[in-house]
């Protein structure tokens, strides 16, 4: 069996996957899972904002945050599964996924699988680790610890800057994403249509853009600490939050956000159980 023969082989295994009901079921887990931690997430937005400083408004922080509850850990299993799938789907898409696309547009498509690919793959990752045990308490690892690595590389402010662009420029192709309704392809007929399609829609546009802020914010910082070639400028979502908190308008600006991202998670929800792949 020649090279081509098995390249062609392995691409119609992956289409075969990709259909498949089983990893269907999966992915609707999965998606249920993303919002489960946007909630969480929102909530923990809720508390900085009405004085709470031992808030952790992370990913991690969401996750430890369930792992405190009863049957905590075992629901932190469940997500880790379900990230492990939306993975496995968004590597499908990455390889063999996007073929109503040509060019450059498909080319694009297929590396936003592969980044949201890494994502839901960070996100398995801590829920395991902190299901098991890991990374429940003690000092964390914080965000900036990468732009303090970046920076100390050759061209090191260069990266931290490309980093910080790169976030804003997701931001602002999120603001698109939602304000286009590009979400409805990935949505079923039933999801789009009536008074329905009018709820779902305005949960996705909602929670698209306040996600967006979160990465305009990090984004942000990201740039000054290159400006400024002070890798402690920067920071995650934490970090930014806790930047924003510091104004005047801060605190009813958090509560925004935590209501945007709410609708993330109810629209995540409505995804799952409208799913079109």
């Amino acid at each position: 069996m020649g090279v081509d023969d098995v390249t062609k082989t392995a691409k119609d295994a992956g289409r075969q996957a990709e259909s498949s009901t089983a990893l269907d079921r999966a992915v609707r887990v999965g998606l249920s899972s993303y919002g489960v931690v946007h909630l969480l997430l929102a909530w923990l937005m809720l508390q900085l904002a009405l004085g709470s400083r031992n808030a952790d408004v992370s990913t991690s922080g969401a996750l430890r945050a369930l792992a405190g509850g009863t049957a905590g850990r075992g629901l932190l299993v469940i997500l880790g599964a379900g990230f492990a799938a939306l993975v496995l789907w968004q590597l499908l898409e990455t390889f063999v996924g996007h073929r109503s696309q040509q060019g450059v547009q498909r080319a694009l498509r297929r590396a936003v699988s592969l980044g949201r690919a890494v994502m839901y793959g960070a996100l398995g990752v801590s829920a395991v680790k902190i299901a098991l045990g890991s990374s429940s308490s003690g000092t964390q690892t914080r965000p900036d610890t990468l732009s303090a690595r970046l920076m100390d590389m050759p061209y090191g402010s260069v990266l931290v800057a490309a980093v910080g662009v790169a976030a804003i420029g997701y931001a602002v192709g999120t603001v698109y994403w939602a304000l286009s309704r590009r979400f409805e392809e990935n949505l079923e007929s039933r999801g789009v249509v009536g008074a329905r399609g009018k709820a779902i829609g305005a949960f996705a546009k909602v929670g698209y853009t306040a996600r967006a802020v979160g990465f305009l914010l990090v984004g942000l910082l990201f740039v000054w600490a290159a400006a400024t070639r002070d890798p402690e400028r920067s920071g995650g979502l934490d970090e930014a939050l806790a930047r924003l908190l510091e104004q005047p308008f801060g605190p009813a600006a958090l509560v925004i956000v935590a209501a945007g991202f709410t609708c993330f998670g109810l629209y995540c929800f409505a995804w799952a159980r409208h799913l079109s792949r």
